[in-house]
């Protein structure tokens, strides 16, 4: 004789409005949850910072002298010497530029001739990439040291420019991965064979067949190395050179208010570099669409 049993089975059918709705309701929470928690975590210590220089640590009054003498160029009145700060600033726009050529130079066509020639060698180079990844800053400075002493004494001299060879390697892994994504995302391959076969010569092939297609990832790839060396501070201190993070942390000393609005004014460039990549993507990928 069979037992019926006491228990009532789960509908499997769709859920109630109600239910659903409720579902959206907690699933709303925690998501503001989340997102309130990460925008607390990243702009809480960007307000701290404004507040900082804006009032006085000791006597607590409010003045906008800090942000008045980055924008006039005139720190004496603070006594601070700004004179350190500019040529921090200059040397490091300076690095950007020169790190920049050089990455896309070493970078754009090693990647694209191993792309089509050869998948290991592809995989070997990812590798020696995203190697400087893995390396502290400080140990890179250990092997980079004698080179960069050596060729102080016998080839260049001191000027912070030539800190650009050590900045490639440290941009390397975040150019390769932004390259590397731009062409895996088309079929260089055929754009190759099909523009061979039409009778165009490797030179035409590279600049007007390939680049095009990659400009999204090489300004992308510039965009990062750019905010990377604005913010490079070990290999340039630990060689003893002049950039805008050492000149940042020199200025520090004298005054840490115009130090820190300086410092806030380096990030939200950053943020700009970035904002602007996300824009231009936006409206390249638009207007591939509406071809």
């Amino acid at each position: 004789m069979a037992v019926k049993s006491n228990e009532t089975l789960e509908p499997t059918g769709p859920k109630p409005p109600q239910l659903r709705a409720a579902r959206i309701r907690k699933q709303s929470i925690i998501k503001f949850v989340v997102l309130f928690i990460t925008l607390a975590f990243l702009f809480v210590p960007l307000i701290s910072m404004l507040v900082f220089t804006l009032r006085h640590p000791l006597s607590g009054r409010w003045s906008a002298a800090p942000w008045i003498a980055i924008f006039t160029g005139n720190g004496e009145s603070l006594g601070a010497d700004l004179t350190v700060l500019w040529q921090g600033l200059g040397a490091s726009l300076g690095l950007c530029l020169v790190t920049v050529v050089l990455m896309l130079l070493l970078m754009v066509p090693t990647m694209v001739i191993v792309h089509i020639r050869s998948k290991a060698l592809e995989r070997a180079i990812e590798w020696v990439a995203t190697l400087p990844l893995t390396i502290p800053a400080i140990v890179l400075v250990v092997g980079l040291g004698p080179i960069y002493r050596w060729l102080s004494s016998q080839v260049f001299d001191t000027n912070p420019i030539w800190l650009c060879f050590a900045y490639v390697v440290l941009v390397m892994p975040f150019a390769f991965r932004a390259i590397a994504v731009g062409l895996n995302s088309i079929d260089v391959k055929t754009l190759v064979e099909a523009s061979r076969s039409l009778g165009a010569s490797w030179p035409k092939v590279f600049f007007r067949v390939i680049i095009p297609n990659l400009w999204q990832s090489i300004l992308s790839a510039s965009f990062i190395s750019i905010a990377v060396v604005l913010g490079e501070y070990t290999v340039a201190s630990l060689l003893g050179r002049m950039n805008l993070q050492v000149a940042l942390y020199q200025l520090g000393q004298s005054n840490s208010q115009i130090s820190t609005a300086m410092s806030l004014l380096a990030l939200l460039f950053g943020v700009v570099l970035l904002v602007a990549l996300d824009l231009i993507s936006e409206r390249v990928a638009k207007t591939k669409e509406g071809k």
